[in-house]
């Protein structure tokens, strides 16, 4: 597959959510506040339209208008409603990242990752869309995956059905907004695995399945550059899923270490669409 025609693919992935056959929470991704919040940056021009609910009464910047969205590969039947992992029998993994935090640091992992030839998938927050909607095309335009991973990372899976669906739906708007398509990965914060009535409230919003992972970085916990390399590459084996983070500098660090290793491996980092249909 050519750079061009996967790009094109990639960035079906944020640009539509396709049909198909899509337990009790583990914490992670950031909890105890531990992530980082959206950093200061240049940004576009507020809109003069009243903020979204749930904004703190802050206009919302001006998005991208959106491409039209492409249609997703299939995805292979018979896959669970959580997936944890791809195929054992391939070389490719895929590194997950959880989108919030300073775009410049996000922006240094992207170009690490293309710097490498590897591909990544961005679960991204919908408050951090609102304040960076850049971002939605940064990743889009470099050839990554873009996905939902809620509208304000509260704890989800303990949340009512209302408002729990409400934080699933928020951000699928947000993607829908800024790239035609509400992504195809949903991802539940402050949870490695959504409860059964978040896998139901996914469903609901456009997401067959729900995007967990193999391997926990820990990166959020930020134990340094050395060790988050270490962790990952301790764990990680074909067809992992890693869980990493944007927002902290010991990740952006350790990229160009975990990519190395991956390759003396002979592993390649690919999108999760990319892990499942290889």
């Amino acid at each position: 597959m050519t750079f061009l025609h996967r790009r094109t693919v990639l960035r079906a992935a944020a640009g539509g959510a396709l049909a198909g056959a899509v337990g009790g929470g583990v914490a992670g991704c950031g909890e105890g506040g531990r992530t980082v919040a959206a950093g200061a940056s240049p940004r576009t021009p507020a809109s003069t339209t009243p903020a979204p609910r749930g904004t703190g009464g802050r206009p919302r910047a001006s998005a991208p208008t959106p491409g039209p969205p492409l249609l997703l590969p299939g995805l292979p039947p018979g896959l669970p409603a959580q997936i944890e992992n791809g195929p054992r029998r391939g070389r490719a993994v895929a590194l997950t990242f959880h989108g919030r935090g300073d775009p410049k640091s996000a922006t240094a992992v992207l170009a690490e990752a293309e710097r490498a030839g590897a591909r990544v998938t961005v679960l991204a927050v919908g408050d951090w869309l609102d304040a960076e909607p850049q971002m939605a095309r940064r990743v889009l335009d470099g050839g990554h995956e873009l996905g939902n991973h809620t509208m304000r990372h509260l704890a989800v899976c303990s949340m009512p059905e209302k408002a729990a669906y409400a934080e699933i739906a928020e951000c699928a708007e947000r993607l829908r907004r800024l790239t035609g398509g509400v992504g195809r990965w949903f991802r539940p914060s402050r949870a490695r695995r959504a409860t059964d009535q978040v896998v139901r409230l996914a469903r609901k919003a456009g997401y067959p399945h729900v995007l967990s992972y193999d391997v926990d970085s820990l990166d959020f916990t930020d134990p340094g550059a050395e060790a988050v390399r270490r962790t990952v590459l301790n764990a990680v084996r074909p067809g992992s899923v890693v869980s990493l983070h944007f927002g902290h500098a010991g990740t952006v660090a350790a990229m160009p270490a975990i990519l190395d290793g991956l390759h003396r491996r002979g592993l390649r980092a690919v999108t999760t669409t990319e892990l499942l249909t290889r």
